[in-house]
C-alpha cells in the first residue's frame, strides 16, 4: 500500500472543526464466575461421554470425534477426556478434524490446525484421521441442498461431537455455533462449508443449521457430543454430555447461558468505540458483532437490538491474525496500522468463503490516533467533545478492564457491576499523534 489512502491529522482537523476530546478514566466490569478447575476438566469430559446414547454402536465398535473449533480454552484435555471416555466405554475411538474449510482446505492442513489446537496423536492418546472426503447422505426436502459428511466419520460406528456452544457472529437463531453447526459445516469438510454459506444468503443459517442438523442425526449413528461453555473470562465453566436424542433442544438451553456468559460492552449507548485490535484469533468477524451490535455485512440477518454505537474507530490488528482484516468493515475510521498489516488476499478469500464480503471493505484511513478520535467525535452529531459517552476497549474478547469518557464515569457510580478504578484525566497523546495510555489489556 502507499500512503495515498492515508489522511492527514491537519485534513481532518479542518474538516471537523475544534472538537473538544474528553477526559478518560478506567473501568472494571464486575463478574462473578465459576470456572472448573483446570485440573479437574479432563476427568469432568470423560464423564460427560456417560451421558451419551451408544446403543446403536457394537460392542467394540469405532467411535469418530469430531473437534477443530479455534479458541476454545482446555481443547486438548477436553478431547482427551472424551477419547478416554469412549475408551473405558468398550469402544475403539478416534479424532477427525470437523472445521469445514480451515487448515487451507487440506487432509494434512487441517491435521496440523488440531495439533496447533493442542489435539495431535500424542496429546489425546488415539488416531487422527483426516480427509476432504465427504459422502452425500442425504438432501433437503424443500430445496433439494445436498447433505455432506466426513468419510470416515460416515464409516464409524457411532460419531461424537465436542465444541462450545456460542452466540454466532453473522446470525442469530435457536442454535448458533455449537454442535449443530459442527455437525452440518465441520463435518461437511469444504464441499458442506460451502454448501452452507451459499445457501445462507436466501435460507439463512438460523433456519438451515437446524433443519440439516436433524437429517444427520436421523442419517447417522450420532451418539451425542460434548457441549461447552466459557464464562466472561474465557474460562470453561460447563462441560456436558448431550445425547442425539436431546441434541437441538438442549442447546438451545445452552446458548441462553452461553450469551448470558459472553463479555458484552459495559454500556449499550455509545457515541464512540474504540476498538485496539482485531482479529480472527479474537472473533470469526475480527471484531464480535454481538458485542459490537453491527452485523450489516451479513445479508438476510438482522442487527441484533443492542448495544448502539454512533461510530467505531479501529486502530490496529493482532498479531495472530496474520493480516487478515475480516471485520475491518464494521469500523468508520481505521488507523494507518490496519492498512499497513493488511494482507488482502487473505482477508478477500475468508470473506468470499462465508459470503461477508462487505466485512472487509476498507473504510477511511487516519494518520494517527488523534486524528481517528476526531474524526469520529466530529460525527456523532450535536454533541460536544468533552460530554461524548466513549470506551475503549483492547479488543472485543477483552471487556472487562475498559477507558470510559467522563460521562460514562459517572453512570458507572451507581452501578452494582462496575467499579471505577481511575479517574478521569486528560487523554494524553505522544508527539506522534498517538494515546499515551497503553491498551486496557484486560
Amino acid at each position: 500500500m502507499t500512503d495515498s489512502l492515508v489522511v492527514p491529522e491537519d485534513t481532518v482537523r479542518k474538516a471537523v472543526g475544534d472538537v473538544a476530546v474528553p477526559r478518560m478514566g478506567v473501568v472494571e466490569q464486575v463478574w462473578e464466575t465459576d470456572p472448573i478447575p483446570t485440573d479437574e476438566i479432563e476427568a469432568r469430559a470423560a464423564s460427560a461421554v456417560q451421558s451419551l446414547d451408544f446403543s446403536a454402536v457394537p460392542e467394540g465398535g469405532e467411535v469418530a470425534i469430531g473437534a477443530g473449533s479455534r479458541g476454545i480454552a482446555n481443547l486438548g484435555a477436553i478431547v482427551r477426556g472424551v477419547v478416554a471416555g469412549v475408551s473405558e466405554a468398550g469402544y475403539e475411538p478416534f479424532v477427525f478434524p470437523a472445521m469445514g474449510s480451515h487448515g487451507g482446505a487440506t487432509a494434512e492442513g487441517q491435521r496440523e490446525k488440531l495439533a496447533t489446537l493442542g489435539v495431535s496423536e500424542e496429546t489425546v492418546g488415539c488416531e487422527i484421521r483426516a480427509t476432504m472426503a465427504v459422502e452425500t447422505v442425504g438432501e433437503t426436502p424443500e430445496r433439494g441442498v445436498p447433505v455432506y459428511a466426513d468419510e470416515n466419520a460416515v464409516a464409524a460406528d457411532g460419531i461424537v461431537m465436542v465444541n462450545r456452544i456460542k452466540p454466532h457472529t453473522d446470525f442469530g437463531g435457536e442454535v448458533e455455533s455449537g454442535l449443530s453447526k459442527m455437525l452440518v459445516i465441520g463435518m461437511g469438510k469444504q464441499k458442506g462449508a460451502k454448501m452452507a454459506h451459499d445457501w445462507a444468503v436466501d435460507w439463512s443459517l438460523r433456519n438451515m443449521l437446524p433443519e440439516i442438523a436433524s437429517q444427520l442425526l436421523d442419517a447417522l449413528p450420532v451418539a451425542g457430543g460434548v457441549a461447552i461453555v466459557e464464562d466472561e473470562h474465557d474460562d470453561t465453566t460447563i462441560v456436558e454430555g448431550v445425547p442425539a436424542s436431546g441434541f437441538l433442544k438442549r442447546e438451545r438451553d445452552l446458548l441462553e447461558t452461553a450469551y448470558d456468559r459472553m463479555p458484552t460492552l459495559p454500556f449499550d449507548d455509545l457515541d464512540v468505540l474504540v476498538v485496539d485490535r482485531i482479529g480472527k484469533d479474537v472473533s470469526g468477524q475480527g471484531m464480535d458483532t454481538n458485542v459490537t451490535g453491527r452485523r450489516h455485512f451479513t445479508i438476510n440477518e438482522p442487527e441484533p437490538e443492542s448495544p448502539e454505537v454512533k461510530r467505531i474507530f479501529l486502530r490496529g490488528l493482532t498479531e495472530k491474525t496474520k493480516g487478515n482484516a475480516m471485520g475491518m468493515g464494521q469500523a468508520d475510521f481505521v488507523h494507518r496500522d490496519v492498512e499497513e498489516a493488511l494482507d488482502w488476499s487473505k482477508a478477500l478469500i475468508n470473506a468470499i468463503t462465508a459470503s461477508t464480503v462487505r466485512g472487509v471493505r476498507l473504510p477511511p484511513v487516519v494518520e494517527n490516533d488523534r486524528a481517528g478520535l476526531q474524526g469520529a467525535l466530529g460525527t456523532i452529531g450535536p454533541v460536544a467533545g468533552d460530554e461524548a459517552r466513549v470506551l475503549r476497549v483492547t479488543d472485543t474478547m477483552r471487556l472487562q478492564r475498559c477507558y470510559a469518557s467522563a460521562p460514562l464515569i459517572e453512570a458507572a457510580r451507581d452501578r452494582d457491576d462496575l467499579r471505577v478504578v481511575a479517574e478521569p484525566e486528560e487523554l494524553a497523546f505522544d508527539d506522534d499523534g498517538e494515546f499515551a495510555a497503553p491498551t486496557p489489556a484486560r
